[in-house]
């Protein structure tokens, strides 16, 4: 399996159009930029992340089919962030006032929106601080409220707009709070 790929390019930089056509080019890959302009590519998860993956992607769009309040992506979404960044969370959603904002050609393309929630699930190929950088960049550009599942130290990471990453054990049952209201996830032990 191959490990994640990061390739300097800040002194070349890619436009958006470059991007895009970098990824429709390599489709087999998943391919992100950070804001600082680093291009990062990445295999496709096995199937034990692809499961745990599914399984988070199953509970969050029940949840929203139930309150209809917004939009559920999976990990093939890339969002274009207001700091640069280029990411696709393994999964995210979006509160309707805000999607709906966006133009129907925004909403075909990478949006460029920052979701309002994400999920990561770490793999067994994820650096953990690779992870962690990335759930802060998610949250420099605007995620309010984010999920960083680690199994492999049974813990997950709470991310929140403003305030210090709180790490919980797992067992654990979360909340949506405020950003996704009434939602609650039981998570065993991975």
């Amino acid at each position: 399996m191959m490990e994640t790929l990061v390739l300097d390019i800040q002194t070349v930089g890619l436009t958006d159009d470059q991007f895009d056509q970098l990824c429709q080019h390599n489709s087999e890959w998943r391919i992100e930029q950070t804001a600082k302009g680093e291009l990062i590519v990445m295999s496709p998860v096995g199937g034990e992340s692809g499961k745990r993956e599914a399984s988070l992607i199953v509970d969050l769009g029940i949840w929203n089919r139930q309150t209809g309040l917004g939009h559920v992506f999976s990990s093939s979404t890339v969002f274009r962030l207001p700091n640069g960044g280029k990411r696709s969370p393994d999964a995210a959603w979006i509160a309707n006032e805000r999607w709906n904002a966006l133009t129907p050609e925004q909403q075909r393309k990478f949006p460029a929106i920052a979701p309002d929630f994400v999920i990561e699930l770490r793999s067994a190929t994820d650096d953990l601080e690779t992870l962690q950088a990335k759930m802060a960049e998610y949250l420099d550009g605007g995620v309010r409220l984010g999920w960083l599942f680690n199994p492999q130290d049974q813990r997950v990471e709470i991310y929140r707009l403003g305030a210090t990453v709180e790490v919980l054990d797992l067992p654990i049952e979360l909340s949506g709070e405020d950003v996704l209201p009434g939602f609650t996830l039981s998570i065993p032990i991975f």
